[in-house]
């Protein structure tokens, strides 16, 4: 459970300061969060992939939408807008999934998703997610200044979560991430004690919090993409756990688990939530722990439905500060990093194939740190897309990947060179 609540807790709030949703509101979505996260992780459990691996608010998803909302104010689109854009993309993104699910998508991703694929998934990201988790650490001031005190605060936390996570054994190392909240949170609120937000009353039932839906194709298709993309998760942690728990995955449970990430989808699209994927970071804590029978597994997740049942808790956790989350996140996706490293494991490069990852990871990377007026020139119709360093670097690894075969331009050009 408490595994669950250190990676879930801090989405709803960041997602609640992108959209700059009210107190109640963001309170009311970390319960949506909490509910619906153990429901998931059961329903896979019992129904789905029959695995221990956590089913959360996926981190693609989440990084996409944190990185449309920061740049929306400059390409003219308003929050509520691009939140309605938004939920009708992801929901479509769903029901995409979930149909593909069931007919089997699972082959065609083995295939369109090489190793060079995901680690080019997994460096863009964790560069993303990185740079947003530095920004809001530092606690900048009204004039746009570095808060001092917040940053060496936010510099602390990471030293005290990288410390337990490297040296820590057992429950020190497994919930590092926890313990820096909590030690994060207290000293916030003696440091910044009128900085402390008040309590709010939970909307827990509220349909569209983001905006109503509506259609904006460019938003739309690259939800569509991000939706197809996010199923790699899905392959990528099932894999990981195949050797830990000493079984082989059939069809039948690909399918099942990707309809049932495609219904979250759709439901994550109905209440404000961001889209859900099995957790290749369930991995690790499974090896960690050593605990991979099911039944644990499924009383952590109705435990944690539980804890979003109990409205007081709802508003206690909506009032964690955002610079602490950020940089003890700051750490946790460092991890991202490590698996991007891990997927080339066993690939050599030369001159001439270092193409194939240093292409998609530069260009993405580059079109991340362009300012978002530049691509105001670009037709509407294409702006989310092109502007977004992330999907694009993604896409420009896949089309590399499938038209050219790699082994076979090395070799033919080591004979021309002999």
């Amino acid at each position: 459970m408490f595994f669950m609540f250190a990676n879930t807790v801090v989405i709803p709030i960041t997602i609640g300061d992108a959209f700059d949703l009210s107190a109640g509101e963001v309170a009311g979505s970390l319960q949506r969060s909490f509910l619906y996260t153990g429901a998931a992780c059961v329903l896979q459990a019992c129904f789905g992939h029959k695995y221990p691996i956590m089913e959360g608010q996926s981190g693609l998803w989440w990084g996409t939408i944190l990185s449309l909302s920061a740049s929306a104010s400059a390409a003219g689109i308003s929050l509520s807008d691009l939140g309605g854009a938004l939920t009708t993309g992801i929901m479509l993104s769903g029901a995409i999934v979930l149909i593909l699910g069931a007919l089997g998508i699972g082959n065609i991703l083995n295939r369109l998703f090489t190793p060079v694929v995901m680690s080019t998934v997994l460096f863009l990201l964790s560069s993303q997610l990185i740079v947003i988790f530095t920004k809001g650490m530092l606690g900048f001031t009204a004039d746009g200044q570095i808060n001092i005190t917040m940053a060496l605060l936010s510099i602390f936390l990471i030293i005290l979560v990288s410390f337990l996570s490297i040296k820590g054994r057992g429950i020190l190392g497994n919930f590092a991430i926890l313990i820096g909240i909590v030690t994060g949170w207290i000293i916030y609120v003696v440091l910044f004690p009128n900085n402390a937000f008040a309590p709010a009353e939970p909307e827990i039932i509220n349909f569209f919090p983001w905006g109503k839906p509506n259609f904006q194709i460019g938003i739309i298709i690259m939800m569509i993409l991000t939706g197809l993309i996010n199923t790699t998760n899905t392959i990528a942690a099932i894999k990981g756990a195949e050797p830990l728990l000493r079984s082989s995955t059939y069809d039948r449970q690909y399918r099942r688990s990707f309809v049932l990430t495609g219904i979250n989808s759709i439901i994550s699209g109905l209440f404000g939530l961001v889209p859900y994927a099995p957790y290749i970071s369930s991995i690790g804590f499974l090896q960690s722990t050593r605990i991979t029978a099911l039944g644990p597994f499924i009383l952590g997740g109705i435990l944690f439905m539980i804890l979003g049942l109990v409205p007081v808790l709802g508003h206690f956790f909506s009032t964690m500060p955002i610079s602490v989350g950020d940089a003890v996140l700051f750490v946790a996706y460092l991890q991202l990093f490590g698996g991007a490293l891990s997927n080339l494991k066993g690939l050599q490069f030369s001159s001439r194939t270092i193409y194939r990852i240093a292409a998609p990871v530069l260009l993405g990377i580059s079109i991340m740190n362009l300012p978002a007026q530049m691509f105001l020139s670009i037709p509407i119709l294409v702006r989310p897309l092109l502007s977004n360093g992330l999907i694009m670097g993604i896409l420009t690894a896949i089309i590399l990947e499938n038209i050219v075969n790699w082994e076979k331009v090395d070799t033919v050009l080591l004979k021309h060179d002999d």
